[in-house]
């Protein structure tokens, strides 16, 4: 059962992905492009993705644990480090060259387009990067201390 709320789940994601235009670079960077051809429509697809958002918080909180688990996986910091800041900074930097996401680039596998493939395949290449920075600089520190 839980593998085919998933698979809805991500589905209707897909969807709302592709129908709102957030697979399409062209649309993304000309979000992105305030002194040219801005489109501003983008804002109203966040802006009801932070509403429906907001209220699924409200309705799915209030619940003892979640449906297939046995409590709530929340973030408990709430600092901002260097680490939020950079990978924030690194992801907005790519998004607004290539026009893509990791939401918007994953449905957009589907049109076959070879942009998409690079896309997702320096998406892949940077999250092991990252993985593996990160453990070398762990493994350092703790050599140091």
């Amino acid at each position: 059962m839980k593998m085919i709320l998933t698979y809805i789940i991500g589905l209707i994601f897909g969807i709302g992905i592709s129908i709102s235009g957030m697979a399409n670079p062209a649309k993304v960077i000309n979000f992105f492009d305030i002194a040219g051809t801005w489109d501003p429509s983008l804002i109203f697809v966040m802006g009801g993705a932070v509403v429906v958002a907001f209220i699924g918080y409200r309705f799915v909180l209030k619940r003892p644990a979640p449906m297939f688990d046995k409590h709530f996986f929340l973030p408990s910091r709430k600092d901002l480090d260097m680490q939020l800041i950079g990978g924030s900074a690194v992801f907005g930097i790519g998004w607004g060259i290539a026009g893509f996401c990791p939401g918007g680039a994953l449905p957009a596998l589907g049109t076959g387009r070879v942009e998409v493939f690079i896309f997702v395949a320096a998406l892949l290449a940077g999250i092991f990067a990252a993985k593996f920075i990160q453990s070398a600089m762990s493994k350092r520190s703790s050599a140091q201390a």
